[in-house]
């Protein structure tokens, strides 16, 4: 089989952190033939490190979807951009990979989804805790039934102090928001794919910017400048599902609370729940007694997935994402999916400006 053709659209820290190394292990069918970044050290350091031989290097997008022999594209830029460039990436004819969330706003991500319905061209969205050994045990739990019907779950994004202060994080043009739009909406993915539930009814939400502007803040990558802090440092959202089922999610980079996790859920059924505070967990009454589960998940077969044994999630991720594309089969991620994660992701938002709820 002829390798996959990659191209590497932003080779910043997500790109670096997480796509370009997992695809590396994927070496055996796929190679990275093309980098573009606005700054041209960048991509030329990531053809270096990670690229073929003769790997390009671009300054704009377009150029580089110009060439016909890239199959598969991985956008790895600002929120602002990720619309922009996948549209144009699979009207190329590229298959897409595009960093979470989906887009800035509802409106770009329609025109993503649109897009990747027109062209026929496979386009996921970057939410890689689904890949965990723990996220991919519970949902096999709950696709068993062994929760029964799922009518509550809470996403938790907490951090108490690790505001990203590298970047464009706190740029709000360029992101559309803070913790939100960024650890928010993994774990808000995580819980809507657990509970398989993608009909939004209703939103009421706020966000705060309340630690913004404070300094000496013993954050855990520095101060953070205040004048550049245009973002919120924490969210929280209630959204009511069409069937009635109940979701509350809450974010934070900046947040004075013990109570730290993220991207976790923690899910209420009828016959069981769960949570990931201390691990995977599942409680339920068998023989008239409550019970918890605790499932080990550093002994073996817990790679739910062929050839997934000694990969992480994101390495995972990248694995099942070329399988799709070789195999002609969906994604794990679907477009659709993601595409209502942006969607409450936007209406937190204008219930917080508005002081209203949203109605879908």
């Amino acid at each position: 089989m002829e390798k996959l053709k990659i191209g590497i659209i932003g080779c910043g820290g997500i790109a670096n952190g997480k796509h370009m190394p997992s695809l590396k292990r994927q070496s055996d069918r796929a190679e990275m033939v093309a980098f573009c970044d606005l700054i041209v050290d960048r991509a030329e350091k990531a053809a270096k490190e990670y690229g073929t031989e003769n790997a390009k290097v671009y300054t704009d997008y377009r150029e580089l979807l110009e060439d016909k022999s890239i199959d598969v594209v991985h956008v790895c830029t600002p929120n602002r951009s990720h619309s922009e460039i996948t549209v144009a990436a699979l009207e190329a004819g590229k298959h897409v990979m595009c960093e979470k969330p989906m887009a800035k706003t509802t409106a770009d991500a329609k025109l993503m989804l649109d897009a990747a319905k027109r062209t026929g061209k496979k386009l996921s969205i970057a939410y890689q805790n689904r890949y965990r050994p723990d996220s991919m045990l519970l949902k096999r739990y709950i696709d068993r039934g062994d929760l029964g019907e799922i009518y509550y779950g809470k996403a938790h994004a907490i951090r108490r102090r690790a505001v990203p202060t590298w970047g464009v994080f706190l740029n709000e043009y360029e992101q559309g928001g803070g913790p939100l739009i960024d650890i928010g909406t993994h774990a808000l993915d995580l819980t809507l794919w657990m509970m398989n539930n993608y009909k939004p009814k209703a939103v009421l939400g706020k966000a705060f910017k309340k630690l913004g502007n404070q300094t000496e803040t013993a954050n855990a990558w520095g101060d953070w400048d205040p004048k550049e802090f245009t973002v919120e440092d924490s969210a929280f959202g209630f959204i009511i599902m069409e069937d009635g089922a109940t979701i509350s999610l809450e974010s934070s980079w900046a947040l004075n609370s013990l109570d730290v996790d993220e991207a976790k859920t923690t899910l209420c059924g009828t016959l069981g729940g769960a949570d990931m505070k201390n691990g995977l967990r599942i409680n339920k009454v068998d023989l008239n007694t409550q019970i918890t589960i605790v499932p080990d998940l550093s002994a073996g077969g817990v790679a739910f997935y062929e050839g997934g044994k000694g990969l992480n999630a994101s390495e995972l991720e990248a694995s099942m994402w070329l399988d799709s594309i070789i195999n002609d089969t969906d994604p794990l991620v679907l477009p659709e999916q993601a595409f209502v994660v942006t969607q409450l992701l936007e209406a937190i938002y204008t219930s917080s400006n508005t002081g209203k709820a949203v109605y879908f």
